[in-house]
């Protein structure tokens, strides 16, 4: 991943909400998630502009959501095709993944 790129942000807003890199020219990249009661939340949408291609930034929306549904003990439903990918290729991301 390229250390170059801002640091993942989480905006929560209740029952929804992203995170989000912030690049130039007021570009962003994101990753949306709507909570599914205390335990669960389903990664929704992922969208990265041309700016940050090749960067990994999608790679570290996700890694962020990895990292944050451990910390608070919440399995993640991936409907998001990108973090769907995701998953299948981090078989060490099972124990988030709602089965």
């Amino acid at each position: 991943m390229n250390e170059q790129l801002p640091e993942v942000q989480l905006e929560d807003k209740g029952t929804k909400g992203r995170y989000v890199l912030h690049g130039p020219d007021g570009a962003e990249a994101e990753m949306t998630f709507t909570k599914v009661g205390e335990k669960q939340i389903i990664i929704d949408h992922t969208e990265v502009p041309d700016v940050f291609r090749g960067q990994g930034a999608g790679l570290r929306l996700v890694t962020r959501a990895i990292e944050d549904a451990r910390a608070s003990g919440k399995k993640i439903i991936p409907l998001c095709p990108f973090a769907a990918a995701q998953f299948r290729r981090h078989p060490e991301w099972a124990d988030v993944l709602k089965q």
